[in-house]
């Protein structure tokens, strides 16, 4: 057992290099980290279990970072472990370092989550339990019976979205999961008192949490939480921890200088930093350095490790060779590979709604793919994300065998989830909600996007047509808000989300497939609400994957081409046969995805849209979807205001998004 006096330097060691980084930085939070430090030194030095020499190893105890400005604290406890150099602490928040401001996910330097805006991390926690819970329904305790630990603060406790993460961690009676809450009440420009009056502990509680209150700087109650916490076998478990913001610091007159908002959100400065240095026992002109009995606690933590592990995979050996289909099964779940699935076998409805399609593809793949996970914000029977579930159930407390998630009315925390899912890996996470409430997700698509986390976002009621319910619920929009992640580039130099919004039931399938091909970047799957004419006969459908392709009228030297995704392009051909009437040679472009297709060869690019030649789209929402494929000399018909409440039909003819309207544009345009 580890003495409290050694605890207590541990931490304070982990305090001056949190100091330091920001100090040197001359940017960054200080005080946080400080008043964290006793927790995460007892829960590296003590508790979390992972391989030192596999970082990615499944069966790991993950800890994600809800306040991602507290990464000095992360920094520097991994540091102790072996993670990070004191060199590298040095180049804090500078260019090329690998200590960003907020910590980017990094499995190899134990960096578990991307921190984002506050309230986002501790729900990946949840959505990474609910996967461990997944996996060892499927796998057993002994192969996947990992803890997830999770971080949050003052703020992510306030974000909204921690009660949508409460809540279903409670409903699911998430037992794998601890959070520490590092209650210091002070915030980064008021104390917490003045903003909020709840009684956190009573809010958990009543969340079907089990509540552990201890002094956050008690080594000792620090150990005897997360021992009681680990020994929960019906709840999630939240310990909150009172703690002291910028614990140790001291003012350049030397005064307290903790309990202080000054220190949350900005370096100490000059005399301040000198003696919270000293202080802490540490040398102000040379203070990155792990003194020696702390250095003595992580390496002897380091061959406690050694053995533990050692026993896990003897234990995974030996279930590996009773069990060999399921060990194989475990390895390929976890390879990250695209999984196989009997495209050809899906059997389509002609004129069928795309997101009817949808369904009849996610039938095939609740029976085909083993590793999925379907969820929706209480909208399965109108996003078709139904089609998943009948071949399914949900989970609930004590039952994880099934592989629907039920997340509520709550779009970002399911979103957050099934990042979550994601990042702990061993699963394949889809979520479904109508197009317009794809709002209240954008933060987590936006993290899903910059970690490369490939979830499969479903949104159906894609446009205007959801008519009657009204501009509230028509996306207008939307649209060019997701499109614009099509443009952005990841650290990789790839698009960093692919966007598909197919024309019709069969390329929904083709839109499917490149969907679970997709292994790199998040994917969103835009679906019609009405019934869709079938594209013309003959058409390859195959195509779908170029992003953009001629489904009619493949004349050498046509007159115009007409550009439309999604239900637009059925509209296009019924106005193309109006303009052949009149003689006009006439191509017809289904383009479900301009960033796939911007990433084909120029040739093949022109060969679909000429550079040269007259160009028309057609589009439910802004203008800005086409015009980087139409192009400055072309001509778009969109909207540029919010719908209206009426039947679809009506508001097609009214709206001008009809044959004769395509037929009176194109010929004023020629």
């Amino acid at each position: 057992m580890n003495d409290s006096k050694l605890m207590t330097r541990a931490a304070d060691n982990i305090r001056i290099l949190a100091a330091s980084m920001v100090e040197k930085a001359n940017s960054g939070h200080p005080g946080g980290a400080m008043g964290g430090a006793d927790f995460v030194n007892v829960l590296f030095s003590e508790f979390l279990t992972y391989d030192p020499e596999n970082p990615r190893w499944e069966g790991r105890d993950r800890f994600f970072l809800d306040p991602g400005h507290m990464s000095p604290m992360l920094y520097s406890v991994l540091a102790l472990s072996g993670k990070f150099t004191l060199d590298e602490l040095k180049t804090f928040r500078q260019w090329g370092s690998p200590c960003p401001g907020h910590p980017e996910v990094d499995v190899m330097r134990g960096i578990e989550n991307t921190s984002g805006p506050l309230g986002q991390g501790h729900c990946f926690a949840v959505g990474a339990a609910i996967a461990a819970k997944f996996l060892a329904a499927r796998f057993g305790n002994e192969v996947m019976g990992q803890t997830i630990y999770a971080y949050i603060s003052d703020g992510g406790v306030q974000e909204e979205i921690s009660q949508g993460a409460g809540r279903i961690a409670g409903k699911l009676g998430l037992d794998n999961l601890i959070m520490f809450y590092d209650s210091n009440e002070i915030q980064l420009s008021t104390a917490c008192n003045a903003v909020t009056c709840e009684d956190v502990a009573e809010k958990y509680k009543s969340w079907n949490w089990n509540v552990i209150k201890i002094n956050g700087n008690d080594p000792d109650e620090i150990r005897a939480a997360l021992t009681a916490a680990k020994a929960e076998k019906e709840r999630p478990t939240i310990i909150i921890g009172s703690t002291v913001m910028g614990k140790g610091a001291l003012k350049a007159d030397g005064s307290s200088y903790e309990h202080n908002c000054a220190t949350h959100g900005a370096p100490l400065g000059d005399g301040a930093y000198v003696n919270t240095i000293k202080h802490l026992g540490g040398d102000p002109e040379n203070p990155f350095v792990v003194f020696p009995e702390v250095q003595e606690l992580y390496a002897r933590r380091r061959e406690e490790l050694k053995e533990i592990v050692a026993a896990k995979y003897a234990a995974k050996a030996a279930w590996a060779k009773e069990h060999p289909e399921l060990a194989a099964k475990l390895e390929l779940f976890f390879s990250g590979k695209a999984p196989k699935v009997d495209w050809d076998g899906i059997k389509q409805k002609a004129g069928a709604a795309t997101r009817a399609a949808s369904a009849t593809v996610l039938g095939a793949l609740a029976e085909q793919v083993e590793n999925m996970i379907c969820a929706s914000a209480d909208l399965s029977n109108s996003d078709k994300t139904d089609g998943f579930l009948k071949k399914t159930h949900a989970f609930d407390k004590g039952d994880f065998s099934g592989a629907f998630f039920q997340a509520g009315v709550a779009e970002l925390t399911m979103a957050c989830c099934c990042i979550g899912m994601a990042l702990h890996g061993g699963v394949i996470p889809a979520c479904g909600t109508f197009f317009v409430f794809s709002d209240y997700m954008k933060p987590a698509i936006r993290m899903a996007a910059l970690m490369e986390m490939p979830v499969k976002f479903i949104w159906t009621h894609d446009a205007f047509r959801v008519g009657e319910d009204g501009p509230t619920h028509e996306p207008v929009e939307q649209e060019a808000q997701i499109r614009l992640m099509e443009k952005l580039q990841n650290h990789h130099g790839r698009n960093s989300m692919l966007v598909l919004r197919p024309a019709d039931a069969e390329e929904t399938t083709q839109a499917w497939r490149l969907a679970m091909e997709n292994t790199c970047t998040p994917t969103g799957l835009i679906f019609s609400r009405q019934n869709i004419e079938n594209l013309p006969q003959g058409n390859d459908y195959s195509l779908t994957a170029k992003g953009a392709y001629v489904v009619a009228g493949s004349d050498e030297n046509p007159d115009v081409t007409l550009v439309a995704s999604g239900s637009e392009v059925s509209t296009l051909v019924a106005g193309a046969g109006l303009l052949r009437n009149d003689g006009v040679k006439v191509r017809i472009v289904s383009a479900p995805s301009e960033g796939l297709f911007r990433t084909q060869s120029k040739e093949y690019q022109d060969s679909v849209i000429p550079a040269d030649g007259k160009i028309f789209g057609l589009t439910a929402g802004l203008p800005v979807n086409l015009q980087g494929l139409v192009g400055a000399h072309g001509k778009v018909w969109g909207l540029n205001s919010f719908g209206f409440s009426a039947p679809y039909k009506v508001l097609d003819e009214k709206l001008g998004f009809t044959a004769q309207n395509v037929y009176e544009q194109v010929k004023q345009m020629l």
